[in-house]
């Protein structure tokens, strides 16, 4: 009787499903180790770089050059996964920020750390990190049943709050606190190290086998694809647009506005985003165990128009618990609509096209990101930095519900099939 309750209940918990597959299992478990190590690196960063220039200005830049060359290598990433062993991407990619973050370190705790040296190892960084998504997309469905997708997509959503903003952040705040910066830079690095070890550990996942074109005709095949379905291209340009008003304003000025508006302390930051990690845990472990509505691009973009909307409350909040319940809906609203995307886009773009169709995603989305980072100061200290966090706040959700209205965007919310590239032409 005890097995039966049991067995009963674990299949009541289905955000667990997708862990009884060894390799989805061993894979998440590194990549949460890792993410808590971005966590640190989010404090430790921001810290570090108003510690050598009290500017949003080098904010932004350090921004910039973080995006770039993420922007510029992440379609070449998604042909790359799309063609080779998705592992091995993931693990290069690992490998790299490895020696960042050791790098980074070793500088901080010789303290001959400069903020031209910083600039430039993030750079480097921002490149490597191009290659990862668009390999973990693709390889995610390899990994588990297809029925177990939004239950994997929650999981993941579920690991990045609760390791970046939760666990992460608050862990930065103690480290740095502690140790300085140089040693929050080292705890990541051994992160990663940590999730290059769980990568070596499970089979290697190659793309579907095919015919291959050269790599310019792969990219070609997979713009087209994306062209020809609009529920694709218009919430890749919607996404663009939000990013570029909201996130770079985000980014910058939250940090800004604890230590210089509310004279506050990297322990404070850390409170902040913790709270919007629990938020996204919440909300996740809610979507994996009911799923998601049949209206799924409707849910979608309501979640996502009320978590840019969300950005507003930070500039009217006055006080850290105000920051903290604005963080809250931001993440919260971001993560339901993240898990309804990550299983619509496995469940209905081809195996052989994933890491084309993702690294499509990854590029338009992100492609003005950099001129968000590098507008977010001048228009702040024109603007002011609380009236530039409403006005991007709201703008950028009106922006994101306009493109819900998009011909032929709510078609898979009435059961129509994804078109062809030839059916797009």
């Amino acid at each position: 009787m005890r097995v039966m309750e049991d067995a009963g209940r674990a299949r009541r918990v289905r955000l667990l499903t997708p862990l009884a597959h060894r390799d989805f299992r061993v894979l998440w478990i590194g990549m949460s180790i890792s993410l808590v190590g971005d966590g640190v690196l989010l404090v430790a960063l921001a810290w570090q770089v108003y510690t050598l220039s009290g500017s949003p200005g080098a904010m932004s830049a350090v921004g910039v050059a973080r995006a770039v060359p993420q922007v510029a290598l992440v379609l070449l990433g998604g042909v790359v996964s799309d063609r080779f062993d998705r592992r091995r991407t993931m693990l290069i990619s690992d490998l790299v920020r490895f020696f960042c973050l050791l790098t980074l370190a070793a500088l901080a705790l010789g303290d001959a750390l400069e903020l031209w040296q910083l600039i430039v190892v993030v750079m480097v960084y921002g490149g490597a990190a191009g290659f990862f998504p668009p390999a973990y997309d693709a390889v995610v469905p390899t990994l588990v049943l297809k029925s177990e997708l939004v239950q994997a997509n929650a999981l993941d959503q579920f690991v990045r709050p609760a390791a970046v903003q939760i666990g992460g952040t608050a862990l930065g705040g103690i480290l740095v606190a502690a140790i300085g910066t140089g040693g929050a830079f080292a705890f990541d690095a051994l992160t990663f190290a940590v999730s290059v070890g769980c990568l070596l550990c499970i089979r290697p996942k190659p793309p579907p086998a095919g015919d291959r074109g050269s790599l310019w005709a792969d990219l070609l095949s997979g713009l087209a694809y994306v062209r020809a379905n609009s529920w694709l291209w218009a919430t890749f340009v919607s996404a663009t647009f939000a990013y570029l008003l909201f996130l770079g304003p985000a980014e910058v000025l939250l940090p800004y506005l604890i230590k210089n508006g509310l004279h506050g302390s990297a322990a404070d930051l850390g409170v902040v985003l913790t709270s919007g990690g629990l938020a996204s845990v919440l909300v996740a472990l809610a979507v994996g165990q009911t799923g998601v509505p049949s209206r799924f691009i409707t849910f979608v973009y309501v979640s996502w128009t009320l978590a840019t909307l969300a950005v507003a409350g930070y500039g009217l909040a006055t006080h850290s618990w105000q920051l903290a319940i604005a963080c809250a809906a931001v993440n919260g609203f971001e993560t339901a609509g993240l898990v309804a995307w990550a299983t619509a886009k496995q469940r209905l773009v081809p195996g052989a096209l994933l890491g084309r169709v993702s690294s499509v995603e990854w590029f338009v989305s992100i492609s003005l990101l950099p001129l968000s980072y590098a507008l977010a100061a001048p228009v702040a200290a024109a603007a002011g930095v609380r009236a530039t966090l409403i006005g991007a706040g709201v703008l950028g959700a009106v922006v994101t519900l306009v493109f819900l209205y998009v011909p032929g965007v709510r078609s898979v919310d009435r059961g129509s099939a994804p078109r062809t590239a030839k059916e797009g032409t």
